[in-house]
């Protein structure tokens, strides 16, 4: 099991945590954290994105001049792809991008990035995350104190003083246990994760 120290909010240590190795130490596999993060950029698609095909673009219906004897190529249509005010060939339409993962093929992503974490000495674990007014000065300094940038910092629960604090600071995103995402954790440097929020995350993936 690795062993890793718990700080305080001033950056001290004060004391250590064995996280599960079965969540926190296995072999990370890189292609299903791929699919993984594919499937969250595709599900964040809005696919709304539409053009007009030939059929769809409004008039054309008259053949612009007659088919032999002008000396110009055939045409048909004012309204074909080539013309300008055309439509479009394959014009793209609404559609959904997004697509389903197998439950234990996500389970196995989220362990093998965490895995990642640790294996990486770029997880930070707190005996408590709280603030007792939302002030993005306070959160700042706390992140000073545990000398951490670019970081997810993961609760137990929702904490509205530290998600709202927090929520201005540039590359700092803040999440609870049932909604990280492989993405997240790949993306941002450190995790910051409360004592509560890993016994959480050991009883809900292990």
């Amino acid at each position: 099991m690795a062993n890793v120290a718990v700080m305080n909010m001033n950056g001290e240590n004060v004391g250590n945590i064995e996280l599960n190795d079965a969540v926190f130490g296995i072999e990370a596999n890189e292609h299903v954290m791929h699919l993984a993060v594919v499937q969250y950029l595709a599900n964040q698609r809005q696919g709304t994105q539409s053009a007009k095909t030939r059929a769809e673009v409004r008039g054309g219906g008259r053949k612009p001049w007659r088919q032999k004897g002008t000396g110009r190529a055939r045409q048909g249509s004012t309204r074909s792809p080539q013309w300008t005010g055309g439509g479009v060939v394959f014009a793209p339409k609404p559609r959904n991008y997004s697509f389903k993962l197998n439950r234990k093929v996500k389970r196995l992503a989220l362990q093998s990035a965490l895995s990642c974490k640790v294996a990486e000495n770029k997880i930070i674990v707190l005996d408590e995350l709280t603030l007792n007014e939302i002030k993005t000065k306070e959160m700042v300094k706390v992140l000073e104190n545990i000398k951490c940038g670019k970081a997810l910092i993961v609760m137990d629960g929702s904490n509205r003083n530290v998600m709202l604090s927090a929520r201005n600071i540039p590359d700092v995103k803040t999440a609870s246990v049932n909604t990280i995402n492989v993405y997240d954790l790949l993306k941002y440097n450190t995790l910051v994760v409360t004592k509560d929020a890993v016994a959480k995350i050991e009883e809900v993936y292990a």
